[in-house]
């Protein structure tokens, strides 16, 4: 069968799969119901008295705003997970940091793959919207990559934080520790258990520590797509697909100003203290965390206003698409970098890497971008009402909960139930998206042929 016969046969199937899924719901609208079915039982479990320590509050806020936080991978908590959590509520937590980051329909694919049963054409289309990909071909072959990818790097991350944390805190609180923090540092989680709101600041000079989180973090926001391409064509470069090379360009690009800027900024401030080895650690690590993993070395609250805003930018930009992270994605920035660039120079297609960028991803690009900015805006307004914090302080916690990050200035714990809210609110939204979230509630419409004239206004 040619490629063209396979495209066409694929459109056909999706547009009469989804015309069978109106009558019930979209798959937007299983990913929207799933994520907050799940979230729910979340809650509800962490509400439960044996998930709370002896003399621990129990309230159904502080569970529902833990549980959103796990399964919209993000890290924000108002108490500390460490102490107020027993060993069966951080292992719900730890689940549901597992569901969350994977997907529940990547979860609910490895039962299936387990028990021997048939995944069908609508479990594939709720696949592919949870997977980001662009077809169902493949799909199920993609998940079973993104299982054993994910268990194996967890695993090998696991055993060295173990016998790392061994040393420390003994075998059997090191193993625990090395593999909560492996599943919540792949997964972009940025749970710890450390106590105290701590992170990993005890370790800013260790290189084990700091390498082995960064690792994790970078290979669990990149995008499992990207991963699957890279060992396809590993001995083969030139074969890589344009979305696996803006993937790792901008990726690399962020990475590396974000490191030169946090260093520069930082370096007669929280970095002043450090040897020459801890200060390039403690801005790598820095640089990498707002990929939306949540984990610091550095106290946030004690950094400058400058590197404060520019690891707010870090956070809206966020992972890859297809990853364990949010933010608006790698792609979505690149895409439009490459737009701009393409129209100051005149042409009117935009082109990186010799191929040319379909119109309608500069659309949906846009759309993203306005969207994300205004969600932002919006809360960052209402916080600054609810709240008596700083503005930038509520920037950064709001950044924060739509990137999915963890990362915080102190405020989390210190909101208001109006301010708990929002931001259960805003991390729900980052992290299955604003605009699956806008195609959850539209009314599936059919193409009409019908186009307007064109007429033109004046911009800018």
């Amino acid at each position: 069968m040619g490629f063209v016969e396979q495209e066409e046969r694929e459109i056909v199937i999706k547009k009469n799969s989804e015309r069978r899924l109106t009558v019930g719901a979209t798959p937007p609208q299983v990913l929207v119901v799933g994520f907050a079915a799940i979230i729910l039982a979340g809650a509800l479990l962490l509400t439960l008295p044996a998930s709370v320590r002896p003399g621990g509050e129990i309230n159904f806020l502080t569970s529902l705003f833990t549980a959103t936080s796990a399964v919209c991978v993000t890290g924000l908590v108002v108490v500390d997970t460490g102490t107020h959590w027993t060993f069966f509520g951080q292992l719900v937590i730890l689940t549901l940091i597992q569901v969350g980051g994977l997907g529940f329909m990547t979860m609910a694919t490895f039962f299936a793959i387990l028990m021997g049963r048939r995944i069908g054409l609508r479990q594939r289309l709720i696949m592919q919207e949870s997977l980001n990909q662009t077809s169902v071909s493949g799909i199920v072959r993609l998940a079973r990559h993104v299982l054993v990818f994910t268990f194996s790097a967890e695993l090998v991350a696991a055993t060295i934080l173990s016998v790392r944390w061994a040393a420390d805190l003994g075998w059997q609180k090191g193993i625990w520790y090395g593999l909560f923090h492996s599943i919540s540092a792949f997964n972009n989680a940025g749970f710890d258990l450390f106590g105290e709101f701590r992170s990993l600041t005890g370790y800013v000079e260790d290189v084990t520590v700091n390498l082995c989180i960064t690792t994790l973090i970078i290979l669990g926001g990149i995008g499992f797509s990207v991963i699957v391409d890279l060992f396809r064509n590993f001995r083969s470069p030139g074969r890589l697909s344009l979305h696996t090379k803006l993937t790792l360009s901008v990726t690399g690009i962020l990475l590396l100003a974000g490191t030169v800027l946090i260093y520069c900024l930082e370096l007669s401030n929280s970095l002043a203290p450090l040897s020459p080895q801890g200060k390039l650690l403690a801005a790598y690590f820095q640089a990498v965390t707002p990929r939306t993993a949540g984990y610091n070395t550095l106290n946030m609250a004690a950094l400058r206003s400058a590197t404060q805003f520019l690891i707010v930018v870090l956070m809206f930009i966020g992972a890859s698409p297809g990853s364990t992270g949010g933010g608006i994605k790698t792609t979505t920035i690149g895409t439009l970098a490459v737009s701009i660039w393409s129209m100051a120079r005149g042409r009117t297609d935009s082109v990186v890497f010799k191929r040319r960028l379909g119109q309608e991803q500069v659309y949906k690009s846009l759309a993203i971008l306005f969207m994300a900015t205004t969600l932002v805006i919006t809360v960052s307004l209402l916080l600054s009402v609810t709240e008596s914090a700083d503005f930038l302080a509520v920037l950064f916690e709001t950044t924060s909960a739509f990137g999915t990050v963890g990362l915080t200035m102190g405020l989390t714990p210190d909101l208001s139930t109006a301010g708990r809210l929002l931001i259960i609110l805003t991390m729900f939204l980052g992290r299955v998206g604003p605009l699956t979230v806008a195609f959850a509630l539209a009314r599936p419409r059919h193409k009409f042929p019908l186009r307007y004239p064109e007429e033109k206004i004046m911009v800018g």
